[in-house]
C-alpha cells in the first residue's frame, strides 16, 4: 500500500447522502424560514456541521434548525447507499495492514442515530466527529486528533503516511492545513468543482489505485 494511514469522510465519500441531506435541508429552510432554495444553492451547506448550517443561513435558533433538519434527513434516510465497493475497499485497506479512519462533520448523536453505523465502522480504528476537537473542518484539529489517536499506540504517524479521502472542499483545507495528502472523491463527476487535491477518483477502483492495493 501507498499509505499506512488512511482516513476517510463518511457523508458524500463512503455513501451516497447527497441527495438525502439537500432535499431535507431544502425543506427545512422552507418551512422555518419561508423561502425556497435550489439544489445549487443548498449543495454548498452539504458537508458543514450540521449544527452550525441554521446560523450560516441566518436562522436565530441554531439548535431548532438542527433538529428540524435532523427529523426531516431520518425520514429520507431510505435513500442512502453506499458507494459501490467502498465497504469492501475499507475491508481491505485493514486487511492490508493500514489504520484506518473516519474524520466525519456528523457529530455523535448522528453517528448513534444511524442504523447503519456498525456496519460503516466494522473496519475502522479510529472516528472523530464534530465537536470532539476544538475546531471542526476545515481546521486541521480532526485530522490532527486522528494522528493522535493513531500514535496512543506508541507507533510515530508521519504525515507522508496518510491520505484523506473526502469530497468537500472543507475535507481539502483540512488535509491541506494538517499538512497531508488529499484523494477528492468526484462520484458525480463535477470534476473537482475547483476544490484543491493531490488525487481525484470518480470509482472504487480509481481510488484502489491511489492506495495501491
Amino acid at each position: 500500500m501507498n499509505y499506512k494511514y488512511c482516513i476517510f469522510d463518511i457523508d458524500g465519500t463512503i455513501v451516497d447522502t447527497e441527495t438525502t441531506g439537500i432535499r431535507s435541508l431544502i425543506s427545512t429552510v422552507r418551512d422555518l424560514m419561508g423561502r425556497e432554495m435550489t439544489y445549487e444553492e443548498a449543495y454548498p451547506y452539504f458537508g458543514v456541521p450540521s449544527e452550525k448550517v441554521g446560523g450560516m443561513l441566518g436562522y436565530p435558533d441554531e439548535s431548532r434548525f438542527w433538529h428540524e433538519w435532523e427529523e426531516r434527513f431520518i425520514a429520507l434516510r431510505h435513500l442512502i447507499v453506499p458507494f459501490g465497493g467502498m465497504l469492501e475497499l475499507i475491508a481491505e485497506v485493514k486487511k492490508n495492514g493500514a489504520v484506518t479512519g473516519f474524520v466525519t462533520s456528523r457529530s455523535r448523536r448522528e453517528m448513534e442515530l444511524d442504523p447503519e453505523s456498525a456496519v460503516l465502522t466494522r473496519h475502522i480504528d479510529h472516528i472523530v466527529c464534530a465537536g470532539d476537537t476544538p475546531c471542526s473542518k476545515p481546521a486541521p484539529d480532526p485530522l490532527l486528533r486522528f494522528m493522535e489517536l493513531a500514535s496512543s499506540s506508541g507507533r510515530e504517524v508521519r504525515k507522508e503516511d496518510c491520505i484523506y479521502i473526502g469530497d468537500m472542499a472543507s475535507d481539502s483545507l483540512c488535509a491541506r492545513s494538517a499538512g497531508i495528502a488529499f484523494a477528492l472523491a468526484d462520484w458525480h463527476s463535477r470534476g473537482g468543482r475547483d476544490i484543491p487535491h493531490d488525487f481525484i477518483f470518480s470509482d472504487a477502483a480509481g481510488l484502489r489505485e491511489i492506495l495501491g492495493i
